[in-house]
């Protein structure tokens, strides 16, 4: 395992740039965390970007103390690898619904009906952007 301070190199950024679940984890206090799985994106500005409702637990514990974290690791199948990236969210009420765009076209298939109703369902919906900012970088490759 390594750890780089504060920033994501080349190849953690090829890495998270595959259509891959990241486990988000949001600060809870005294409350053990509860890692979900999202859709994300990592930018060329070296941040891990992500949508979400407004009003949901994770933006409302974000509200209160913005540290998260999100882990990605390779599907079964291929050599162990990990990435991990812990900092400070700022919670941004603008770019939700194209990065849910950008991402859906990732993860789905929008020729598919079903999939293209889901991704309206979502473009209907109030959304806020979460912008991960690196504080920590770990990584492991085997």
């Amino acid at each position: 395992m390594s750890t780089d301070a504060s920033s994501l190199t080349a190849e953690d950024l090829e890495f998270l740039r595959r259509p891959l679940h990241g486990l988000l984890s949001v600060a809870a206090g005294p409350v053990p965390a509860q890692p979900r799985p999202v859709w994300f994106k990592a930018t060329a500005e070296g941040t891990v970007q992500l949508f979400t409702g407004p009003d949901t637990v994770k933006v409302r514990r974000l509200r209160r103390d913005p540290r998260a974290s999100i882990v990605v690791a390779a599907p079964v199948g291929e050599r162990e690898r990990w990435v991990s990236v812990a900092g400070r969210v700022t919670v941004e009420p603008d770019g939700a619904h194209d990065l849910a765009s950008r991402l859906a076209a990732r993860y789905w298939d929008l020729d598919d009906p079903t999939r293209a109703a889901d991704l309206a369902g979502i473009l209907a919906e109030e959304q806020v952007r979460l912008v991960l900012h690196p504080e920590t970088v770990s990584r492991y490759a085997y």
